[in-house]
């Protein structure tokens, strides 16, 4: 990549200012290099501000500015970022790298096994389309809502809860991570322990450091969580807030087991706490799933259980519509911190969600849906028993979008799975690593591998492997590097 950068950039003076370049086909054409590539040179050109690129349209040369503006002196905020007030605070970090991974699309060329997300071809776009516009003509559709959510939604998804969860206790909110930030902070203060399954998703264990809280791990296992090591957390911390995903969970596909539900309530209530479900892909099960069980909230008369319940997953990624639902005096907590937050969810938002869950294409959807996730599964899974035996699949999850496969032991240690996530994007394919799952040292290496993001099956197959070849270059014979500037 380096040699194909400093080419294009002597190239530059070719072109005036706004004058457009060759497009990314005539240059893998021509310096016979992979589009990764090209996309990755002219990203440090416009990182320079040498470049500009334009979606759908190629690379230009950026025009000259009219005049520099003279550098500020930023380095205090260094300290006034890191001042916290108290010494006995755990200091606040904002990363974010585990989160972007699924949300970043990847470069041209690239397929996306990373992706936390629908393909495009996977989301109800016509029945969306439809259910906003019938949502805009609704009198009053652009005014200002119930704070706590429009009547009707709110009941949509106390039914989908279902047990004694009434309209009245449920809070509708803008996506799963929002309703996340708001629980964490209704129930722990800056400082606290929050127990965490692990491992467990990036983006939790991101929202819980940037409230200042100290995420503390509890192993899972195929059957979910595990009790008698809840137990023990719960004794030695204190901590008071159990943040877990009893259904497909994220990233084992783990589902919390009978006889478990009943032992995480009774030990949550005993420790006087509360058990955070987040219920995220209730609605991505597979064809081939038994009857799935409730969320615990609908089996919890005591409160201990705060609900997080989302449409994302199911539609869209700009689909932010999800609802809390809560038992007693916390509800007023979660109600008022919503309300500082983001005063309420746009009406319009929350009208054609009624829309779209309330017409014959949203059923459709999810049936059409349901059977090409199993189809997509098999395939991945498949592909990774012919390509890629070495890996280790522990569980073949009914639900969800994604797999966890564990690289053979010895490779947590040894970098392997950085370089071979590195190796894999080289080669045309993005995947996650493991490492942001773990809130502490993970006990190997691991990758998550999403079958929802792509097309279909094809680009499942060709992604295994564009993966086998760079497993081959990394873990199975790590001697062998990359050519300089490809």
């Amino acid at each position: 990549m380096g040699e194909l950068t400093e080419q294009l950039r002597r190239e530059l003076d070719r072109y005036s200012p706004g004058g457009k370049l060759p497009s990314s086909r005539a240059l893998v054409e021509r310096f016979r290099v992979s589009p990764v590539t090209v996309s990755r040179a002219l990203a440090r050109l416009a990182a320079e501000g040498l470049v500009v690129t334009r979606p759908g349209a190629g690379a230009f040369r950026a025009r000259p500015h009219r005049g520099e503006t003279p550098a500020g002196d930023t380095s205090w905020q260094e300290v006034a970022l890191s001042a916290d007030g108290a010494a006995d605070l755990v200091p606040r970090t904002v990363d974010a790298s585990g989160v972007t991974v699924s949300l970043a699309a990847p470069p041209p060329g690239v397929l996306e096994l990373s992706g936390g997300y629908l393909h495009p071809s996977l989301q109800p776009e016509r029945a969306m389309a439809a259910a906003l516009a019938r949502a805009g003509r609704r009198p009053g559709a652009w005014g200002r809502p119930p704070l706590e959510g429009l009547p009707e939604l709110r009941e949509w998804f106390a039914r989908g809860i279902g047990g004694a969860v009434t309209a009245a206790e449920v809070l509708i909110a803008a996506g799963g991570q929002a309703a996340l930030a708001t629980a964490l902070r209704a129930l722990a203060p800056p400082g606290a322990p929050v127990l965490v399954e692990s491992p467990t998703y990036p983006g939790m264990l991101a929202l819980a450091r940037a409230a200042g809280l100290r995420p503390v791990p509890v192993p899972v296992d195929p059957d979910g969580v595990r009790p008698d090591l809840l137990a023990d957390a719960f004794h030695a911390t204190g901590a008071r807030v159990f943040v877990c995903q009893p259904l497909f969970q994220n990233p084992t596909g783990a589902v919390l087991a009978p006889t478990r539900r009943t032992e995480v309530l009774r030990i949550a209530r005993e420790a006087g706490a509360f058990v955070v479900e987040d219920d995220y892909v209730r609605r991505l099960v597979h064809a081939d799933a038994a009857p799935l069980p409730r969320p615990l909230a609908a089996d919890d008369p005591d409160g201990v259980v705060v609900h997080v319940g989302s449409l994302t997953k199911a539609t869209s990624p700009s689909f932010r519509v999800s609802a809390l639902a809560a038992h007693g005096p916390v509800l007023e907590r979660l109600r008022a911190i919503q309300v500082v937050d983001s005063f309420f969810v746009p009406r319009p938002l929350q009208e054609a969600a009624l829309e779209l869950v309330g017409s014959p294409a949203w059923s459709r959807h999810l049936r059409a849906l349901s059977a090409e996730l199993k189809t997509r599964r098999d395939a991945m899974t498949g592909a990774l028993a012919r390509q890629l035996p070495d890996l280790a699949l522990p569980h073949i999850p009914s639900g969800g979008y994604h797999l966890w496969v564990r690289l053979p032991d010895g490779s947590v240690g040894s970098g392997a799975e950085a370089a071979l996530t590195a190796a894999a994007l080289r080669a045309g394919v993005a995947v996650t690593p493991g490492r942001p799952y773990f809130s502490a040292e993970p006990p190997a290496a691991h990758l998550r591998l999403s079958f929802a993001a792509v097309a279909g099956t094809g680009e499942i197959a060709e992604g295994v492997r564009r993966l086998r070849a760079a497993y081959d270059e990394t873990v199975r014979n790590p001697l062998v590097t990359e050519q300089p500037g490809l």
